[in-house]
């Protein structure tokens, strides 16, 4: 969802709670205020909880295997017999 998302929604749902005084037949805009601050808060949550576990690093300390290729040659250098 987003962090601005999630503000979006929160703001927007203590607006419709706390700062309107107005009453629609069939639909309690306090209920839907408090709708929206939930769901903002819970995907402010989710949003934390999945960025916060993007940003750690794993380091393994795994040994290393060093091979030792040792190279021959069957060939006479030129110059010599």
């Amino acid at each position: 969802m987003g962090i601005g998302a999630s503000l979006f929604l929160i703001a927007l749902g203590a607006i419709l709670t706390f700062a309107l005084d107005v009453s629609i037949s069939g639909l309690d805009l306090d209920v839907v205020g408090w709708i929206l601050m939930v769901v903002g808060a819970l995907g402010m949550v989710l949003t934390l909880t999945i960025w916060s576990s993007r940003r750690r690093s794993v380091v393994t300390t795994a040994p290393t295997e060093r091979r030792v290729i040792e190279e021959t040659r069957d060939t006479v250098p030129p110059g010599t017999v």
